[in-house]
C-alpha cells in the first residue's frame, strides 16, 4: 500500500541562514523533522529544481518541491479484533481499550494487539507511524486512547503530548484510606535491581501525578488521577511509593496483607480481582483538524464498578 505526496512552497526570507531541514520543519509543521530529513536524504526534495542537501543554508525566496511516496514502515497483520470506538473522524479515532488487550506488538506478543485490530478497521493506518498509536496504556489498564489516522495528525498529536497540552484523567482504587488528595513530584526510572520494573529513583525522568479523593471506604479509596507527564507505570509507581498501591496490581502492590475487619464477600472480591484497578476515564486535546479543544469520556468498566459496589456494601454492613 502506497500513497503519493506532493508539497511545494516558496521559502520566506525570514529563514535566511537556517538549514533547509529547519526551514521545512517550520513550513510543513504537519510532518516531523526526522521524516523531512529522510526525504532530503532520499533525493525527494528539490530546491529551485535541483536535488537539495540537508545542510544547505537558506537565502530566502527559494522554491521547494517535495515529491515522495508514503509507504508502510513496518508490516503487521490485520486482525478482526472488536474495537469499542467512542469517536471517529477523518483525523483521529478515540478508542475505549479493554483490560487484557496489549497495545503494540512486541517481543513475545507479535499479534492479537490493539495495533492489529486498528489495521483491520482501517488498512490506511499502515502508512502512519505505529499505525497511529501515539501513547500507550498497560495491558491490564482499561480506558480511553487517541489514534491518529494520518501522518500529519500523528505529528500534531505527538507534539501536543510533548508540550503537555493533552490532559488525561484516570480513576483508580487503592489499598488504604487517604485523608486527602495531593501531588507526587518524584522522578521515575528503571528499578535498580528489578529491571522489568520502574521505581522512584533520583536519576529518573521527572514525573508529576495529581490525585484527589472520590470516595473513602473501610480500608480503600477511590481516587481520580491526572498526569502532567507520561512515564511508564507512572500512576502505579507513584501510588505504591505513597504506600497506597492499586488494588490487584501484580507488580507494585507486593504481598500486601488483606485489610482486617472487612466482609468475607469483599475479601473474595479483592483476592480475585484480575488486574490493577486503573481506568483511563477522560481525555482532552486540541483537535488537529479543527484546532478546537475536545474532550472524551468513558465510564468505569464492569469489574471496577462491581468492586466499588462491594466496597460500599462492606461499609454498610
Amino acid at each position: 500500500m502506497k500513497k503519493p505526496l506532493h508539497l511545494s512552497a516558496i521559502i520566506p526570507s525570514e529563514f535566511a541562514g537556517k538549514r533547509l531541514d529547519q526551514a521545512l520543519a517550520a513550513i510543513f509543521p504537519e510532518h516531523s523533522r526526522s521524516r523531512l530529513q529522510g526525504w532530503i536524504r532520499n533525493g525527494e526534495v528539490l530546491l529551485d529544481g535541483q536535488v537539495a542537501r540537508q545542510r544547505h543554508r537558506i537565502t530566502g525566496g527559494e522554491s521547494v518541491q517535495v515529491s515522495t511516496t508514503l509507504t508502510p514502515r513496518q508490516s503487521w497483520d490485520a486482525e478482526a479484533i472488536p474495537l469499542n470506538i467512542i469517536h471517529e473522524d477523518e483525523q483521529l479515532l478515540i478508542i475505549n481499550k479493554p483490560a487484557g488487550l496489549i497495545v503494540h506488538p512486541g517481543a513475545g506478543n507479535p499479534q492479537h494487539t490493539l495495533l492489529n485490530a486498528l489495521l483491520h478497521h482501517d488498512p490506511q493506518l499502515q502508512l502512519v507511524p505505529r499505525a497511529g498509536i501515539v501513547h500507550r496504556l498497560d495491558k491490564d489498564t482499561s480506558g480511553i486512547m487517541v489514534v491518529a489516522r494520518t501522518p500529519e495528525t500523528h505529528t500534531a498529536l505527538v507534539s501536543e503530548l510533548q508540550q503537555r497540552t493533552v490532559k488525561r484523567e484516570y480513576q483508580a482504587i487503592v489499598t488504604g484510606v487517604m485523608t486527602a488528595g495531593g501531588t507526587v513530584d518524584k522522578p521515575i526510572g528503571r528499578h535498580p535491581r528489578k529491571r522489568v520494573q520502574m521505581a522512584v529513583v533520583d536519576n529518573g525522568k521527572d514525573a508529576v501525578t495529581h490525585f484527589r479523593v472520590i470516595n473513602r471506604f473501610r480500608a480503600h479509596t477511590h481516587i481520580c488521577v491526572t498526569l502532567e507527564t507520561g512515564r511508564t507505570h507512572q500512576i502505579r509507581v507513584h501510588m505504591a511509593w505513597l504506600k497506597f498501591p492499586l488494588v490487584g496490581d501484580p507488580v507494585y502492590a507486593g504481598h500486601a496483607r488483606s485489610p482486617g475487619g472487612i466482609s468475607p464477600t469483599l475479601l473474595e472480591k479483592l483476592r480475585s480481582f484480575p488486574r490493577q484497578a486503573l481506568h483511563a476515564s477522560a481525555l482532552t486535546l486540541v483537535h488537529p483538524g479543527t484546532g478546537k479543544k475536545v474532550s472524551f469520556h468513558t465510564p468505569l468498566p464492569d469489574d471496577m464498578q462491581a468492586l466499588l459496589v462491594a466496597l460500599r456494601e462492606d461499609m454498610d454492613a
